[in-house]
């Protein structure tokens, strides 16, 4: 089985997509962790982005891949765990401009097919329209942008990331304009995903709500 939750930054969508295929038993994939770690990777090392040779060379040379500790999918980048380096505001800041270029996203559509082809739940942007649009469940995420805003920055405050609210919800709106503009595999709802608003929902009751959709006559 192959379940695809899309949605706007900060709606929960990893959040969700990981409960859900710990309870099915299937393999979890963030989507969304594999662009944040080439985004990490080129400011690591400094890459212009901007120049199209040095982008083709910067990806030839990043493997990425997923490994299962303890109850934690840790993203490796070049035999590199990245955990808290994948949600700083610098990388949050830049994700969506290297996300949005094309031979980018070829890379990392490619790579997320062949790794949730046995099966998986992969959360995203454009897991249900272009990475599997034959995907078995389709379901998008959404709530309100204070409400997102909020639980970014709830997030990092825990992390101790110094930041204001204003500068969150600034960054999510960027973020939204880029990645439902963006001329490759743009932020959009797949005509047959079910919308499911998750403004007043917590997690439990939105876990619910999609093993409804999975199961109607449980």
């Amino acid at each position: 089985m192959i379940i695809a939750i899309d949605g706007f930054s900060s709606c929960g969508k990893s959040t969700i997509a990981k409960e859900l295929a710990a309870i099915l038993k299937l393999p979890y994939i963030d989507s969304g962790a594999m662009y944040r770690a080439v985004t990490w990777y080129f400011l690591e090392n400094n890459i212009d982005y901007a120049n199209e040779l040095a982008v083709y060379d910067a990806l030839n040379h990043i493997s990425i891949k997923f490994v299962r500790e303890g109850d934690q999918n840790v993203l490796y980048c070049n035999g590199q765990p990245l955990k808290a380096e994948l949600r700083s505001m610098e990388v949050s800041n830049k994700v969506s401009e290297i996300s949005a270029i094309p031979e980018v996203r070829v890379k990392m559509v490619t790579l997320q097919q062949q790794m949730g082809s046995n099966g998986a739940v992969m959360d995203g942007r454009d897991i249900g329209t272009v990475v599997f649009p034959e995907a078995d469940f389709k379901f998008f995420l959404v709530a309100d942008p204070a409400v997102r805003a909020q639980r970014r920055f709830d997030e990092l405050k825990e992390k101790n990331e110094n930041i204001s609210l204003d500068e969150v919800m600034a960054n999510l709106a960027h973020r939204d304009h880029i990645d439902s503009t963006r001329e490759h595999s743009p932020l959009r709802k797949a005509a047959d995903a079910i919308e499911i608003d998750n403004t007043h929902l917590n997690k439990e009751e939105q876990i619910e709500v999609i093993l409804k959709y999975l199961n109607p006559t449980a």
